[in-house]
Order: structure tokens, then C-alpha cells, then sequence
């Protein structure tokens, strides 16, 4: 014969000194983590019944103690009663689904919630009063009157309270739907419009850009040959990101670069470029394209006799994000006047400062130096963008 033999380390973790088992910690965890997620996944109705309920027995039952001075009568007399109310209250509580009294307290509500709850009381006083004799449930000094009339009062006025505690639940969770309801309404409003200004920006900038190859294809076709291999990487990167309202600023500085590079081609050494970005400011989110028709409206309005100078710079400053974009000029049109499609630019950015940063924003567009001096745009966008998501 055979004998397994376990090893002394098996022992040790499988019984205590004293020869009890150990329960190892991570099934006790296990058990708790699925009792918890077995009561989360119960309807909210049955978990208010069980908690209420439950806390209404131990009071009941210390109650009965008291009373009865007999812990078997207190105990087989509190669970009877909560089992009858929770049956009771169960049944009220789909009465008052069917007869669709909304979240309000009616006249004719209250009306119900009377003659229910004293129907109830009435049904446990009844069942309490039959068995007084026969389970022994008599109390000394009481006579069969008080048996009957003390539990109806005490079990009418507590299926009154479930009942006023069942209907401001009902209105606080119908109210909760409709406000979840309307930021959902109002959520889908501002992503589709904050999508459709988005989406007014492609045909703004492509038209523009276009233009600029085509006045640039008669004199200087190898540049209007760049300018479409930066238009296509722009275009590439635009429709990537052509569904998300929000990126991080490292991307929205991407696109910048990518649009910059289709001006560079066009102006060459006209156009002189410095993107002064702040690392920190990198992984912030910002509302994406929201710079570009503010340096786009840079280069097409700047002075470019002796040169465009365009300055971007980008900080962090606590929980603001400031913005800076000059560029040579006046805001007077220094520029000559040139073609081209109705200006949307600026209108698109204050629109979309408003849905994105209600009421954390300002925006301004002013001229220092004079003559020879700059158009500088400034931004200060507080906290994170709306995304409408």
C-alpha cells in the first residue's frame, strides 16, 4: 500500500498552529468582490427593500425583546411581520407603477397610498391578532383590542413612510433620467456643430491653397509642385483628425507645421517663421485647428513687402493656456487687396472659443508699434476644452 505523504509546507498552509484552516486571503477577497458584484447587478427597487427592511427587522426585533422578554417569540414574530411587509410593500409598489401617478404627490395618489397602507397595516394586525393564542405572541396588561389596534397604527404609518420614501425615490430618479437625458441632447448639439465648424475650415484653407498653387504654377512650377506635396500631407493629416474636435497640442502644432510648410513653399524667403512652443504645453489638450485660421489669417493680411516675420509661441501658465500669433502689418489692411473667399476664419475661432471654453476665454486681436510695427492675436484658454463628447 501507498501512502501520499504531504510536505510540511503543505501543512503549514493549509491549518493554523492550532490545527484550524486557514481561508487564504485572496478567496476571501474573491468571495467579497462577487457578493458585491452579485448586489450591484440587483434592480435599485429590491436593494432599497433589503436594506430598509433588513434595518427595520434588528430595530423590531430588539423591539420585541424588550417586550416579550423571550428571544424565540421576538425573533419568530419580527421575521414573520418583515416577510409580510415586504410582500405587502412589493405589492404597493407595483399598484402605484400601474396607476402611472408620475413624480408628483396627487390628491389622488395620497388618496391611494391611505387606503393601502392601511389595508397592509390592517392584513399584519389581523395575522398578529390570530396568532396571539396560538404561538403565545399575548402580551401582559394588553387586551385582544390593543393586539389589534397597536400593530394596525405602528405597520399603517410604516407602509405610509415606504410608500412617501418609494415616491421621492421615483422623482429623484426620473429627474436624474431627464437631466441625463438633456446633457445628452445638449452634448450631441455642440459636437455636431462644433464638427460642422470644424468641417468649414477644410474648404476655407483648400480653396486658399489652391489659389496659391495656381498663381504660383506659371513663374515658379517647381514650387507649385511642392506646395501640392504639402497640401497632400495637410490634407492627409486633416482628415485623420477630421471627427475629433479636441487634440493635444503637440498634434495641433503638427498640423501647423504641415500648413506652414504649404505657405513656405509659396512665399519662400518672403515668409519668415518661429514656433516658440513651451515642452509643458505639449500633452495639454486644445480645441484642434483652432490656431490655424488665426495664422492663417496672419500670413494672407500680413505686410509682405520686406518680408512676412511670423511669430507663434505657445505657454503654459498654471492652468491657462496662453496663445500669442503676430506677424508684420496693420490691422487697417496693410496688405494688398487680393481674391479670395469670404472671410470665415476669425468668426469660426470666436464661435468655437464659445462652445469649447464657455465662460474661460479671451480673445483678442490688437496692433503694436505703430507703422512698423505687428498684428498680434492672444489667446488665454482656461482649463480643459468642451469636447461634446
Amino acid at each position: 500500500m501507498l501512502i501520499a505523504v504531504k510536505s510540511p509546507l503543505f501543512l503549514r498552509a493549509a491549518f493554523s498552529p492550532a490545527g484550524a484552516p486557514i481561508l487564504p486571503r485572496n478567496a476571501l477577497s474573491r468571495s467579497t468582490d462577487a457578493a458585491l458584484s452579485r448586489w450591484n447587478r440587483l434592480p435599485l427597487f429590491w436593494r432599497a427593500q433589503i436594506a430598509g427592511w433588513g434595518l427595520f427587522a434588528i430595530v423590531d426585533l430588539v423591539n420585541l425583546r424588550l417586550l416579550y422578554h423571550n428571544f424565540p417569540i421576538a425573533l419568530s414574530r419580527a421575521t414573520l411581520i418583515v416577510i409580510c411587509l415586504v410582500l405587502i410593500s412589493t405589492a404597493m409598489g407595483k399598484i402605484y407603477a400601474s396607476l402611472h401617478f408620475g413624480n408628483t404627490l396627487t390628491p389622488r395618489s395620497i388618496a391611494w397610498i391611505t387606503l393601502l397602507s392601511v389595508g397592509g397595516g390592517a392584513l399584519i394586525a389581523s395575522l398578529v391578532f390570530v396568532l396571539r393564542e396560538t404561538a403565545g405572541w399575548s402580551l401582559p396588561g394588553r387586551d385582544a383590542v390593543d393586539d389589534f389596534v397597536f400593530p394596525l397604527t405602528h405597520y399603517s404609518i410604516m407602509l405610509a413612510g415606504w410608500s412617501i420614501c418609494y415616491f421621492w425615490i421615483y422623482t429623484e430618479l426620473a429627474e436624474q433620467a431627464e437631466h441625463r437625458h438633456v446633457i445628452s441632447a445638449e452634448a450631441r448639439a455642440l459636437r455636431a456643430e462644433l464638427e460642422e465648424l470644424r468641417l468649414q475650415l477644410d474648404p476655407h484653407f483648400l480653396f486658399n491653397a489652391l489659389n496659391g498653387v495656381a498663381e504660383e504654377i506659371p513663374e515658379h512650377p517647381d514650387a507649385a509642385l511642392a506646395m501640392l506635396r504639402d497640401l497632400t500631407a495637410y490634407l492627409r493629416y486633416s482628415l485623420d483628425g477630421i471627427k475629433q474636435t479636441v487634440a493635444t497640442v503637440e498634434a495641433e502644432v503638427d498640423g501647423l507645421t504641415a500648413y506652414l510648410r504649404v505657405q513656405q513653399a509659396r512665399f519662400g524667403d518672403r515668409l519668415r517663421m518661429t514656433l516658440d512652443i513651451d515642452p509643458a504645453a505639449g500633452s495639454r489638450r486644445i480645441a484642434s485647428f483652432l490656431l490655424q485660421p488665426l495664422v492663417e489669417n496672419a500670413i494672407k493680411h500680413g505686410r509682405r513687402e520686406d518680408g512676412l516675420d511670423l511669430v507663434v509661441a505657445i505657454r503654459l501658465v498654471g492652468d491657462a493656456l496662453h496663445v500669442e500669433i503676430g506677424n508684420t502689418g496693420t490691422l487697417d489692411g496693410g496688405a494688398k487687396p487680393r481674391r479670395r473667399h469670404p472671410a470665415i476664419g476669425l468668426d469660426n475661432v470666436r464661435r468655437r472659443l464659445t462652445l469649447h471654453y464657455p465662460e474661460r476665454h479671451d480673445f483678442t486681436l490688437h496692433e503694436t508699434g505703430g507703422i512698423n510695427g505687428k498684428v498680434v492675436a492672444t489667446l488665454a484658454l482656461e482649463g480643459e476644452p468642451c469636447s461634446g463628447s
